[in-house]
């Protein structure tokens, strides 16, 4: 016989509240039965309770709120959830940066067309002031860089369509922190970066789809080239001491 795998009774709690949660049994806002309770339900450890609700934490599927008035709460994954995972993935497949980019110039663009031909106003109010909160923090490259991945969410959110927008949350910060280095954001780099903003705004303005999607294939096109030319690390590594990249 081959070895058997036994499933730790915590991995099997998850998988079952997690597809109570996912089958609509449990509602975003419901909560769950105390720790204590849960324990003599399923006739597990508290260990091995409070492993299952950490998994479900990390998913974005459970809050939990430590105290005596706390508890755990369900809710409803949000694009912060398909980051995380995403973020965990490049790291811990050492997924090289180029891939990234790659992904980035294929996704971004149908988001600005798609964008421009469903936009309301209200979104289209929040992208021109996204627009300009990069230009005013154009002479201070860490809020530029902030201001930036802002701007390219206010584009993918006002596609409408709520997996791009959680693929490009993950991307941009993927890209802000890969190229958080010195002598690539230069001034020409920020300067053409500005540009086109304004090219896809503008056509986002207009609701006209082929320009919105033209202009931000050309950006994100020039800025992947920009990236081989200046010669950003390939692998997107974790630094050890702090965690961070």
């Amino acid at each position: 016989m081959t070895e058997l795998r036994v499933p730790k009774a915590s991995d099997v709690l998850a998988d079952h509240l997690r597809q109570r949660i996912l089958d609509g049994e449990m509602s975003p806002g419901e909560m769950l039965p105390a720790e204590r309770l849960l324990a003599e339900q399923s006739s597990l450890s508290r260990t091995s309770v409070r492993e299952a609700l950490r998994i479900l934490e990390i998913e974005g599927l459970v809050s939990t709120k430590p105290g005596r008035n706390g508890g755990t709460i369900v809710r409803r994954p949000d694009a912060d959830a398909v980051a995380h995972s995403f973020d965990v993935f490049i790291r811990g497949r050492r997924v090289r940066f180029r891939a990234v980019l790659e992904a980035r110039e294929q996704i971004e663009p149908i988001c600005a067309e798609l964008a421009a031909g469903r936009r309301t106003d209200e979104e289209l109010a929040r992208l021109e002031a996204a627009t300009a909160a990069v230009e005013d923090a154009r002479d201070h490259v860490p809020d530029f860089l902030s201001a930036n991945v802002d701007w390219h969410l206010e584009i993918a959110r006002a596609s409408g369509n709520e997996l791009l927008a959680a693929f490009m949350l993950a991307i941009g910060q993927a890209v802000r922190a890969a190229t958080d280095i010195q002598d690539f954001n230069s001034d020409a780099v920020r300067t053409a970066a500005l540009k086109a903003h304004r090219r896809v705004l503008k056509a986002s303005a207009a609701q006209d789809p082929a320009a919105a999607r033209l202009a931000m294939h050309r950006h994100v096109h020039a800025y992947r080239e920009q990236v081989q030319a200046v010669g950003v690390p390939e692998e997107l590594e974790l630094d050890e001491e702090d965690g961070t990249r």
